[in-house]
C-alpha cells in the first residue's frame, strides 16, 4: 500500500448531515485524521459534463442508485464485455478529460466558467486492506450535494459545499486491490440551501479539497477536545473519545511532554474518557507568543498527535479579554481564495500566502468569510499567531421557516465546531451574516446561537449584523438577535452604497443599544488598482483611501470599539459584479489587488494598526 503521513494538513474532519432514504449512515468523526497513515487520492480525476444528469437518472426522471439492482448509472463505471459485439455505454470515464483535486471545475476549463450543475469524477487506485485495519474515506470539501460511490457501491450523499464529508469503506474495497470512486459533484444554487441562490462570491464546483484514506486500528481514538477550561488558564479539560468493539474500559494517556503534564485514563461503557486537572505550567498562546505543545495520545496500539495551544477568551464590560488581558483586534476579512491564480484555494501555500499578507497588514486577527474556510488555514493561522472569526453560510436571506434548512445550517455550524475546537487560533463563532429582521428569522438565528454555546461555552458567539439608518444621520445598531450575542458586530457601508462621498461620512453617529465590545464586521469600497483620481473619483485608489481615512475617524467615536474586520483583504471574484471597466467580474474592494498590488488604503489601515498595537502593549 502507498501511504504516506501529511502532518501539515487539517487537523479535523467532521462527520456531515446525511440525506434521503438511500443514504447510509456516515460512521462519526475521526478528529486529526489526516496525521494517520494515509493514501492520498489528490491528483488527475477524469470527468463527465452531465447538465441533464443522464448518468443520475433513467428516461423517467427515476435515480437507478434507487432502482431495484442499484445499476444503470455512471458511478458503475461500466465497460464493454464483449468487444466483437460491445453493449450500448454511452459514458467512458477512461477516455475522458481529467480535472485536477483539490480544484473547482470553473477555473481549469473556460467551458466551465459559469456551468451550474453536475459533474461526474472518477479516480481509480490501489489498496490492498490490510486485516484487523479499518479505512476512512474523506473529502475535505464538496460543493454543493455528493453522492459517492465506492467500487459501484453507494457510500451516501452530504449537502454543503465547506465541510468534510467521511465514510468508513471497511469491508468495501476489493480484495485485489484494484479500486475506484466515482463522485457526483453538483453545484446547483436552491432557495432551501445554505447559503441559498443569492450570494456576493463565486459558486465554485467540483471536489476543491484534499481527498485520502486513512487506517486505524480496529478500537482507536476516534475524537478528542484538549483545551483550557472556561476563563481559566490553570486548568486543562476535554475529553478522549475511542471508537470500535474493545472501547470500554480501555486506559487511555495523555502526554503533554514539554509542559511536565501526564495523565492517565479510564473510558467508560461507551468508550469515553473525560478529564479535568491543574495545567499551571503551560505558556498560554497569544499573537505575539503563538505557543503550541505537542500533544500525544495513546490507548493500546493507537497513538495520536496533535499540535495545540492554550488561551482564554471572554468579554467583560466593552473590553474583550485574552488570556485575561484587553486587546484591540485588529483584522482583517478573507475569502477563500487565491487572487492570483483563478479558483478555490488549493493548498498550504495559497493559504499561507493569504495569511502573510494579513500579517504584514498588521493585524492579529482575521475573519474567514462567509463559509468554513479549509482546516489547514485553521492551522496556520494557530502557527502564525492570528486569531480567527470561523463562520457558516447563514447569508443574506435564508429559507427561514423551513426546517430542512435549519438542520442543514445547524450540521454545518456543528462541523465547524467540531472541526475547530482544539484550535487556540479561533475565539468567535459566528453564525450568519447580514440576516433580515424578522421573528422566524429571529428563532432561526438565536437556535443556532443556543446550539453554537451548547458545543462549546469557551469562545464568543457573533453574528455580523447590519445597522439602521435614520434622516438625524445615525446608525441604529438595536438588532434583537444583538441580545444573544458575546460581541455587538455589524456591518456598515457609509461611503459607497450610501452616506455620499468619503468625507461626508464622518457625520454620522452611533446609537448603539448593547453595552458590549464592538466589532465592525465590515466596511470599505471598491478600488481598480493602478486607477488614479481624486477623493471623489469613484473606483479610483484615492477614493477608497480617502474612504478609509475616515471610516477610521467616524468608528474612533465609538467608545467601546474593539476590532474590525474591513472587507477585504484581496479583490476576489464575484458573478455579481459586472461592471466591464472596473469590476469585469471581480470585486475591487480588497486593499490588494488580484495581480498581487497594495492599494493605497492598505498602508492607511496598517498605519492605524500600528498605532493600535502601541496603544495595547502589543508592540
Amino acid at each position: 500500500m502507498l501511504f504516506r503521513s501529511w502532518h501539515s494538513l487539517l487537523a479535523a474532519l467532521l462527520l456531515a448531515l446525511s440525506f434521503g432514504p438511500s443514504v447510509q449512515a456516515q460512521s462519526g468523526l475521526i478528529q486529526n485524521a489526516a496525521a494517520r497513515r494515509v493514501l492520498s487520492l489528490n491528483g488527475s480525476w477524469n470527468y463527465i459534463i452531465d447538465p441533464y444528469e443522464n448518468g443520475f437518472y433513467d428516461y423517467r426522471r427515476e435515480a437507478f442508485d434507487q432502482s431495484k439492482s442499484g445499476k444503470g448509472g455512471y458511478y458503475d463505471n461500466q465497460k464493454p464485455s464483449n468487444a466483437q459485439e460491445p453493449e450500448l455505454i454511452e459514458y467512458d470515464f477512461d477516455h475522458s478529460a481529467a480535472l485536477q483535486v483539490p480544484g473547482d471545475w470553473n477555473s481549469q476549463d473556460p467551458k466551465l466558467l459559469y456551468y451550474e450543475g453536475t459533474i461526474w469524477y472518477k479516480r481509480n487506485f490501489k489498496l490492498t486492506p490490510t486485516a484487523g485495519k479499518r479505512y476512512f474515506l474523506y473529502f475535505g470539501a464538496i460543493n454543493y450535494e455528493a453522492h459517492i460511490y465506492l467500487n459501484g457501491k453507494k457510500l451516501g450523499m452530504h449537502r454543503g459545499g465547506f465541510t468534510p464529508i467521511q465514510f468508513e469503506v471497511t469491508g468495501k474495497l476489493d480484495p485485489s486491490g484494484d479500486n475506484f470512486v466515482v463522485v457526483k459533484a453538483d453545484n446547483t444554487r436552491h432557495a432551501d440551501a445554505v447559503p441559498t441562490i443569492n450570494t456576493d462570491w463565486w459558486n465554485y464546483g467540483g471536489i476543491t479539497r484534499d481527498v485520502f484514506i486513512a487506517e486505524a486500528p480496529g478500537t482507536f481514538i476516534k475524537d478528542y477536545k484538549v483545551q483550557l477550561a472556561k476563563n481559566d488558564p490553570s486548568t486543562l479539560m476535554g475529553y478522549v473519545q475511542l471508537n470500535g468493539a474493545g472501547r470500554a474500559g480501555q486506559t487511555v494517556t495523555l502526554n503533554i511532554a514539554e509542559a511536565g503534564l501526564k495523565q492517565t485514563l479510564k473510558t467508560d461503557t461507551a468508550g469515553r474518557a473525560t478529564f479535568r486537572f491543574p495545567a499551571k505550567k503551560l505558556s498560554l498562546w497569544s499573537p505575539q507568543n503563538p505557543r503550541r505543545y505537542v500533544v500525544s495520545l495513546a490507548s493500546g496500539s493507537d497513538v495520536v498527535q496533535d499540535k495545540i495551544g492554550f488561551r482564554t477568551i471572554q468579554t467583560k464590560g466593552q473590553d474583550i479579554l485574552l488570556n485575561g488581558k484587553s486587546t484591540f483586534l485588529r483584522g482583517i476579512s478573507i475569502h477563500d481564495e487565491n487572487p492570483l491564480i483563478p479558483g478555490r484555494a488549493r493548498g498550504e501555500g495559497d493559504l499561507r500566502m493569504l495569511l502573510t499578507w494579513a500579517k504584514e497588514l498588521g493585524c492579529n486577527y482575521v475573519r474567514l468569510a462567509h463559509y468554513p474556510h479549509n482546516e489547514i488555514m485553521l492551522r496556520l493561522a494557530d502557527e502564525m499567531g492570528l486569531l480567527v472569526w470561523a463562520e457558516v453560510p447563514v447569508y443574506w436571506t435564508i429559507a427561514w421557516e423551513n426546517a430542512a434548512t435549519y438542520q442543514n445550517a445547524e450540521a454545518q455550524l456543528s462541523d465547524l465546531i467540531s472541526m475547530g475546537k482544539n484550535r487556540a487560533s479561533i475565539v468567535v463563532w459566528s453564525v450568519g451574516n447580514e440576516t433580515p429582521l424578522g421573528d422566524p428569522r429571529l428563532k432561526f438565528m438565536t437556535s443556532l446561537v443556543k446550539k453554537a454555546r451548547s458545543l462549546d461555552d469557551t469562545r464568543l458567539v457573533a453574528a455580523a449584523l447590519e445597522v439602521h439608518r435614520t434622516p438625524d444621520d445615525v446608525m441604529h445598531v438595536d438588532d434583537p438577535l444583538g441580545e444573544y450575542l458575546d460581541l455587538t458586530s455589524f456591518n456598515e457601508y457609509a461611503g459607497w452604497y450610501w452616506g455620499g462621498a468619503p468625507s461626508e461620512i464622518t457625520k454620522y453617529k452611533f446609537d448603539i443599544k448593547y453595552n458590549k465590545p464592538v466589532m465592525i464586521s465590515e466596511f470599505g469600497g471598491d478600488a481598480l488598482a493602478g486607477y488614479h483620481g481624486d477623493a471623489n473619483t469613484r473606483w479610483s485608489e484615492e477614493y477608497q483611501e480617502a474612504l478609509y481615512v475616515n471610516q477610521l475617524k467616524m468608528l474612533g467615536t465609538i467608545p467601546g470599539l474593539r476590532g474590525m474586520t474591513p472587507w477585504i483583504l484581496t479583490d476576489f471574484r464575484a458573478t455579481r459584479r459586472q461592471h466591464p471597466v472596473y469590476q469585469n467580474g471581480f470585486n475591487r474592494k480588497g486593499l490588494i489587488s488580484n495581480t498581487g498590488t497594495k492599494k493605497k488604503a492598505f498602508y492607511v489601515l496598517q498605519e492605524y494598526y500600528r498605532q493600535q498595537a502601541v496603544k495595547y502593549g502589543e508592540k
